[in-house]
Parts: C-alpha cells; sequence; structure tokens
C-alpha cells in the first residue's frame, strides 16, 4: 500500500530514505559536471583516436551497464554496433560473475568497463584478455579498487567513478540508482563523442547538466505532489501495474530504465514495450483481468479486508511534440476504451541528449518516491 501523505512530508521522506536515493535523484546534474571533470582530468578530451572502432562492448553488472549500453546504442545509431556482454555466473556477486569476450572481438574493437563496484574479478580478467587480443579497454568505475591495476596492466584508460562529497565509501549502492547511471555514462558519452560514434561535446554535456537541476527543482520533495510530476506519476501507479509506452527514438531507453528502476527500488513490476507495435502487443492485456473494467460487480463488495485489485495504467513516454506521425491518438484510444487510465509524460524542447535526461530524471523520481512511500 501507498502511504500518499508521506509523499507531502518532506522531513518524513529524508528519514526514510535510507539509501540515500533522493539525494541521488536531487544532485544528477552535479554528478554529470564531476563526472565529466574526472574524464577530462583522465586525458579523454585529449585522445586522438584512428577512427570509429568496428563495434563497441560494454560490460558490467546490474541494471546500470544495461542501462548505459541501450543508451549509447540509441544514441550511436548503426555506425558502430554497441553491444552489452551479459555477465554469467551462479549469482549475482562480485566474485561469482564472469564475462566472456565474443569470438572476433580484435583489436579494430573498444571494451568499456563500467562498475559501481570495482572489486570483480571477472572484470579484470575480461581487461586481461581484452589486452592479449588487442582491444582497446577503457573503464570507469571507483578509484583504488582492483579493477584500476587490472585496466592500468591492459595498458587502457581509467577514469575514476564520480562520487558525491557526502557519500559514504561503504554505501552499498544499488545499480539503478540514479546518480549511479549518470557516473558510468557520461565519461562513456564524453569517450564516445571523441570517437565520432555520437555527438557530446562538452557543452551538450553541461546542457544536460542543467536540465537535471531543472528536474530536480520541479521534483523535489518540497514541491507538492499537485505541482510535481514525479510524485503525481508515483500517486497514480499506487496499487497499479505500470504499461510504459514509448514513442520516439530515445524515450525507448527511457522506458526499459523506468522499468529496471520500479523493479529494483520499488519492487515493482512493470511492462514495456514501444509504439506502435504495443497496441497490438499488448491490447489482449488491457481487455484481460488487468483492465479498470474487468470486474464490474465488484463496485457494490465489502473490501475492507481486502487488498486492492491490481489494474493496469498505461504510462506513455514521448520524446517529441505532439503533431506529424504519431501513435500517440491511437494509444489513448485503446487504453480508454478498456477503461484504462493513462499518464504521460513528455519533455520540454532540446537536444536529443537533453531530452532523454529529463525522460530519465523524472521517472527515476517517480520511482524513488513509489519506493519510499511504499516502504519498499
Amino acid at each position: 500500500m501507498l502511504d500518499e501523505s508521506l509523499l507531502d512530508a518532506p522531513e518524513a521522506l529524508a528519514e526514510s530514505d535510507r539509501r540515500g536515493l533522493l539525494r541521488g535523484a536531487a544532485e544528477a546534474g552535479a554528478r554529470v559536471r564531476t563526472a565529466a571533470r574526472h574524464a577530462a582530468e583522465a586525458g579523454v578530451g585529449d585522445l586522438k583516436p584512428d577512427g570509429r572502432p568496428r563495434a563497441v562492448l560494454i560490460a558490467g553488472p546490474g541494471a546500470a551497464a544495461t542501462c548505459a549500453a541501450d543508451l549509447l546504442g540509441t544514441l550511436a545509431g548503426p555506425g558502430s554496433p554497441v553491444i552489452r556482454l551479459a555477465p554469467t555466473g551462479v549469482a549475482p556477486a562480485a566474485g561469482a560473475l564472469r564475462w566472456e569476450l565474443p569470438g572476433w572481438a580484435g583489436s579494430v574493437d573498444l571494451l568499456l568497463i563500467t562498475t559501481p563496484d570495482g572489486t570483480e574479478p571477472g572484470l579484470s580478467l575480461l581487461a586481461e584478455a581484452a589486452y592479449r587480443r588487442g582491444c582497446t579497454v577503457v573503464a570507469v568505475a571507483p578509484s583504488g579498487t582492483p579493477l584500476t591495476e587490472a585496466v592500468d596492466g591492459a595498458h587502457g584508460l581509467f577514469v575514476p567513478m564520480a562520487t558525491a562529497p557526502y557519500e559514504p565509501d561503504e554505501e552499498e549502492l544499488a545499480a539503478s540508482a540514479p546518480g549511479v547511471l549518470w557516473a558510468l555514462l557520461t565519461p562513456l558519452l564524453a569517450l564516445l563523442d571523441r570517437t565520432g560514434l555520437l555527438s557530446a561535446p562538452p557543452e551538450a554535456v553541461e546542457k544536460v547538466a542543467d536540465r537535471l537541476d531543472h528536474i530536480a527543482e520541479r521534483c523535489g520533495p518540497a514541491i507538492a505532489t499537485y505541482s510535481n510530476p514525479a510524485k503525481t506519476l508515483a500517486a497514480e501507479l499506487a496499487d497499479a501495474l505500470p504499461v510504459v509506452w514509448t514513442e520516439g527514438v530515445s524515450a525507448g531507453p527511457a522506458g526499459r530504465r523506468f522499468a529496471a528502476a520500479l523493479a529494483e527500488l520499488s519492487g515493482r513490476p512493470a511492462v514495456v514495450a514501444e509504439l506502435p507495435e504495443a497496441l497490438a502487443a499488448h491490447s489482449a492485456l488491457l481487455a484481460g483481468p488487468l483492465a479498470a473494467s474487468a470486474d464490474p460487480d465488484d463496485f457494490f463488495r465489502d473490501r475492507v479486508d481486502e487488498a486492492p485489485a491490481l489494474h493496469a495504467r498505461v504510462v506513455l513516454l514521448r520524446d517529441r511534440p505532439i503533431g506529424g506521425l504519431t501513435a500517440a491518438p491511437a494509444a489513448r484510444e485503446l487504453a480508454l476504451s478498456h477503461d484504462t487510465p493513462i499518464s504521460e509524460l513528455e519533455p520540454e524542447p532540446g537536444d536529443e541528449l537533453e531530452t532523454l535526461a529529463e525522460l530519465i530524471a523524472i521517472t527515476d523520481f517517480a520511482a524513488v518516491y513509489l519506493a519510499l512511500a511504499s516502504g519498499a
């Protein structure tokens, strides 16, 4: 059950935020600036690549690495494929995870390692294997970890992961925590800008930081629910199954990131699909027992001792303004024809990186509020 009164009690929210999730969301802009500075100090801006890599391989544990690969692949387009190396192992623990290079990986490929831990033996072994194959290795991880030595031994580039000044070293960081994503992603944006795979010059990264600061002001804990889009979305998703539909190229990664954050931070399941395919993929779902109109006879039922029924709610994320070729009207019609409520988020105008950052920031705040108000 969601305690909606907690959403408008900033002090109570702060007290219940034992994992520092609200702080991570609020200081995302500052984390981007710190990470950009670390990348510059590590020499990313001075690199003179011979050309685009044939493929970009990304390895790392958890949702942060998955989201980084998804975002970078979307931004890079078809120029060089961005491939996530999924880990294997008997448990999701640092000592149990292993990564393998594809058989074709070689000197024309780039390996990116991203982790908020840095103690994974599997990643150190991967860096050594990449060196033997001739791959270029770049890692973003906490400094002073075993991975630092492994990357140095592979003659690779190591960028220290940006952390907040108040963040204790022993704090366990969730892979979906807002600060973790931006700390790992920002140096990779700067690197791939240098290789020509995508456009993320320093001024564009600064615009991302500014947009994240702006969203933190709009969605912070002191802003009341009625004027706070993240709190509003969290309240709307109480006792609902989020059915996340995305439209536009960069909205896809934002939707998948939202689903991952809901699962890891608040323990909520969600389903994700891109328009227009979502209309066919989820049509039966909205017409089934999860639809709000599925049980019209239960209006008069005594439900005092029963948990509220779980019904679907569509969350439509769009990265382009209404107008032109869009499936949004059909999406609204399908949802409302099954009495399924719909929430919509559309970013303010800006370049692709800015609009993507805004969608991620608002949904990150919403996932955090949902986690705190539900006691997750």
